[in-house]
């Protein structure tokens, strides 16, 4: 197959699809309908045409007879009055309109069997066109009690194209909400164990917290200081020892040479 031999196949197929989806059955049915009533009109037109083409030949005939008539009364007359010539010149006219007469009664038998075939034909036509308006309305009520159930039932089982919109939205809804909410209770824990600050903290009041928890951790260093001076022992103390490689020694003397120096 070639190229364009696809190409074409596909774009056949393509509109074929896009043509079954745009057509309405409804539609269809009464465009149908409407051409088979423009056929019977040209049909009726077609028999009142006939019609008046065999009355008109009828009016010629019978025109045509009454002066064949007149011409034999003339030749009786022109007999009657030794006119014999005369006679014989009606008689030849009389001839030659029977000629005429000949072909227009065959026009006439013709116009009439065509008026008679298209009458039957109208007549055949206006009972198909009867029935199929029967059946189109039928078709028509039929479809559209489909189409009815049909979208009712795609309403309760949720698979019609509108149905199925809805659906995507409640579920990206529920899908937000169930983010927000987990994102939220993770931002609650953080700033329930210290590892993000509360950002509603944030201002002079932090200011005033620090400044008292630094006097307070001064304070507690000024009374642990106060209790090494005056000999006391504790937890903080022996950590220091632990900490600091002097010798406790050379610690118990310095508070006994300030004195000495002070009398100095």
């Amino acid at each position: 197959m070639s190229l364009m031999q696809r190409i074409r196949l596909i774009f056949n197929a393509k509109a074929n699809k896009a043509l079954d989806r745009a057509e309405d059955p409804n539609e269809t049915l009464d465009y149908s309908y409407q051409k088979m009533l423009e056929m019977q009109q040209k049909v009726r037109r077609g028999v009142a045409d006939v019609a008046t083409s065999r009355k008109r030949l009828e009016l010629q005939i019978k025109q045509m007879q009454q002066a064949s008539d007149k011409l034999t009364s003339q030749a009786q007359q022109a007999l009657a009055q030794g006119r014999e010539d005369l006679a014989r010149e009606a008689l030849t006219r009389k001839s030659g309109l029977a000629g005429q007469l000949t072909d227009l009664s065959a026009q006439h038998a013709q116009l009439q069997a065509e008026e008679e075939k298209l009458t039957l034909a109208n007549q055949r036509l206006q009972a198909k066109v009867e029935a199929f308006r029967t059946k189109k309305e039928t078709l028509k009520a039929t479809y559209n009690a489909a189409q009815a159930q049909t979208r009712v039932n795609e309403a309760f089982s949720g698979i019609s194209e509108e149905m199925g919109d809805v659906g995507m939205a409640v579920q990206r809804a529920e899908d937000k909400t169930a983010q927000m909410q987990a994102r939220a209770g993770a931002i609650d824990e953080l700033i329930s164990s210290g590892a993000l600050d509360d950002a509603s903290s944030i201002g002079s009041g932090d200011d005033i917290a620090r400044e008292l928890n630094a006097m307070s951790s001064q304070s507690d260093v000024e009374a642990e200081l106060a209790a090494l001076k005056s000999g006391g022992t504790g937890s903080a103390p022996e950590a220091l020892e632990a900490a600091d490689p002097t010798p406790a020694a050379e610690l118990e003397a310095e508070p006994a040479k300030q004195p000495q120096e002070g009398q100095s």
